[in-house]
């Protein structure tokens, strides 16, 4: 992917240590057709990574009961048909801005309100208490899973 990455932006938005993640957030969030390229390339790959693992450890000899994926763009991509339930964290916009130390910008205009993923979501948490309370609802998640 570097390759394709370097091809269309150039050797600036790949550093040392793989894709420059900052630069290519400079140059695709505000530019709605890089943007798109960007999607292109990358959501494919995403996905066959995601299904492989999930069939790797799926076909092992003693596969796990329940298999959790992060995905920050599930609904926007279509991509929960591909999952049996969704949970859900949010939190108020203000308090993601402190907990990641950066204000909101144009992504978050890009996102399904909360609204609408809090009504389609099997599982729903709203994050503004302790880790230990955070914990308490995905040990239930899981035992009801």
């Amino acid at each position: 992917m570097h390759r394709e990455l370097v091809a269309r932006w150039g050797s600036r938005v790949v550093g040392p240590d793989g894709a420059d993640r900052s630069a290519i957030a400079n140059i695709v969030f505000g530019d709605a057709e890089q943007l798109a390229w960007l999607e292109e390339l990358l959501h494919p790959k995403v996905v066959r990574e995601y299904l492989a693992w999930r069939e790797q450890l799926s076909g092992g000899d003693d596969p796990p009961s329940v298999l959790v994926t992060e995905v920050p763009l599930l609904y926007e991509t279509g991509g929960e048909a591909r999952f049996d339930k969704v949970v859900v964290v949010t939190a108020a916009p203000e308090l993601r801005a402190t907990r990641h130390g950066a204000p909101g910008d144009e992504r978050a205009s890009r996102l399904l309100p909360d609204e609408e993923k809090i009504r389609r979501a099997d599982f729903v948490y709203v994050n503004d208490g302790s880790l230990e309370e955070l914990d308490v609802f995905v040990a239930d998640v899981m035992e009801r899973l």
